[in-house]
């Protein structure tokens, strides 16, 4: 199963309408069509907050994980927020420093039409806890190998 197939069975991801497009080689793209459950403005549709950012989240840990082959539990993530998300998503993801316990990625998500929505930069843990990776256990450790 390829890390694109095994985030995309993800439910919080599934829950949002997410697609990981690709996710390999410390890259990722990940879509997310806009409608009405996702907006922060009644009567508009113009994306919450929170879901420009599970879809950073979820694109830089996607591109984290194509180089590490297991869980990478989010550490910190910083967003810049350009312009209002009023249409489908489109984040990419890449991995800018890859370390010996933790990975760096920069994302920039634009919608459907080429406007800027917003720029991420997050830290993911990807060492410690022995064999079992970041968080001491792999659930599904076998699944992640292509």
């Amino acid at each position: 199963m390829s890390v694109a197939d095994l985030l995309n069975g993800m439910p919080f991801a599934d829950h949002l309408g997410m697609e990981v497009v690709e996710a390999a080689e410390g890259r990722a793209v990940v879509e997310l069509p806009m409608r009405e459950e996702l907006s922060s403005v009644p009567g508009r549709q113009i994306a919450h907050g929170g879901v420009t950012y599970a879809l950073a989240d979820t694109a830089a840990g996607a591109a984290v994980i194509s180089l590490h082959h297991k869980p990478t539990p989010t550490v910190d993530m910083r967003m810049d927020y350009l312009a209002p998300a009023t249409t489908d998503l489109r984040a990419e993801a890449e991995v800018v420093r890859d370390g010996g316990t933790v990975a760096t990625a920069e994302v920039t998500i634009e919608d459907v039409d080429g406007t800027h929505v917003a720029d991420a930069r997050g830290t993911f843990k990807t060492g410690g806890g022995g064999d079992g990776g970041a968080w001491g256990v792999t659930p599904g450790d076998d699944s992640l190998a292509e």
